[in-house]
């Protein structure tokens, strides 16, 4: 099923962007040359900074020199490559990784330092603060590990060299090739150097680990010094987290999501799993279908989803997902990931509330 793919890639994804563990072990490495050989000499890149050059008007020889200079990153090739087969999916143990005291002792100080400008973004986006803390901690620890990649190298290699090995290889290619054009663009745009910036082994970027293709359409200058910066700037970093939930359907004043149980049949559970993650049904028809809302959720106007979370061989937990719930997955398709920033949120939110 679409729950089971996404997971493992995603997992990966979180457990390299958020944690750091496989770009510190591998700083020194992705800081020095990938590999014996520049994209200089692959006629397939350099066919791509022309066509790129002449598609974007940009000077051909500035394009032909950022994509020449990048190079091979093997640990991003293997980075993005799903587990394999029969890797028991963990909730309990995903959730252990992100909702702990390191982050929670981060996200307390954050929000202290942060306070009004968090404040502000939930006021204009409608945005609860907790969300926009719970996102920031599970990616980068509030900034503390942002990646220490060649953007330029980590795009190149999943552009030109996604391994094949992966079940959508094509379509990820596709997009990477799409995200290198948008980073080159933006460099251009901004007058930095392409090789300057550093990020995740994917080519995530600041604080809230944008691609470029998102720091293009959602970032904004939140603390009006007249420019973008999601490395040094958190007031920028909560704004645009901000900006692109509500681009993404966020509907303030809504819950994420609902306790739920279930005592209907085992095709019922079927059908309500059956569209994963995307809000289908309403709370009568999952009722209907054997699914007790709490009694919140039985009063919900909007389309709901049966979410599951598996916990190895335990029996999984669920919950009722809102589109705010499907809106912080468009941040990340995962369920898993999804629960981590708002249960992360809600801790530190507890934390801070204790004590006043």
């Amino acid at each position: 099923m679409i729950r089971n793919a996404l997971f493992a890639t995603i997992f990966i994804a979180v457990s390299a962007l958020s944690t750091g563990a496989e770009a510190k072990k591998s700083s020194k490495q992705s800081t020095a040359t990938q590999g014996s050989t520049a994209y200089a000499s692959r006629p397939d890149a350099m066919a791509f900074a022309d066509d790129l050059a002449a598609r974007r008007d940009l000077d051909p020889a500035w394009v032909r020199h950022a994509i020449g200079q990048a190079r091979l990153l093997p640990v991003a090739q293997r980075l993005v490559l799903p587990p394999a087969k029969g890797t028991a999916k963990n909730w309990q143990a995903y959730r252990e990784r992100f909702v702990e005291p390191v982050r929670i002792r981060a996200a307390l100080r954050f929000w202290q330092n942060h306070a009004a400008t968090l404040a502000r973004a939930e006021q204009e986006f409608g945005v609860p603060q907790e969300i926009i803390i719970g996102i920031l901690g599970v990616e980068t620890i509030y900034g503390q590990h942002m990646g220490n990649f060649r953007v330029i190298d980590a795009l190149a290699t999943l552009a030109f060299d996604f391994p094949q090995a992966h079940p959508r290889a094509a379509e990820r290619k596709a997009f990477f090739l799409r995200e290198l054009e948008q980073f080159l663009s933006l460099m251009q745009r901004t007058g930095q150097d392409p090789s300057a910036p550093r990020g995740s082994f994917a080519g995530a970027m600041g604080l809230p680990q944008f691609m470029p293709s998102s720091w293009v359409r959602y970032a904004i200058d939140f603390d009006g010094d007249g420019h973008v910066d999601l490395h040094a700037s958190a007031a920028d970093a909560i704004g645009s987290v901000a900006s692109y939930f509500i681009a993404h359907g966020w509907k303030p004043g809504m819950p994420t999501h609902y306790t739920v149980r279930l005592d209907g049949p085992a095709e019922h559970t079927e059908e309500l799993l059956l569209p994963d993650i995307l809000p289908t049904f309403s709370a009568t028809r999952m009722q209907a279908l054997g699914a007790q809302l709490d009694n919140a959720g039985q009063q919900h106007t909007g389309p709901l989803a049966l979410v599951e979370l598996q916990n190895g061989n335990a029996a999984p937990s669920y919950v009722a997902g809102t589109e705010n719930f499907y809106a912080i997955t468009r941040y990340n398709w995962s369920s898993y990931y999804a629960m981590a920033v708002i249960e992360l949120g809600q801790a530190v939110k507890a934390e801070r509330e204790a004590a006043r």
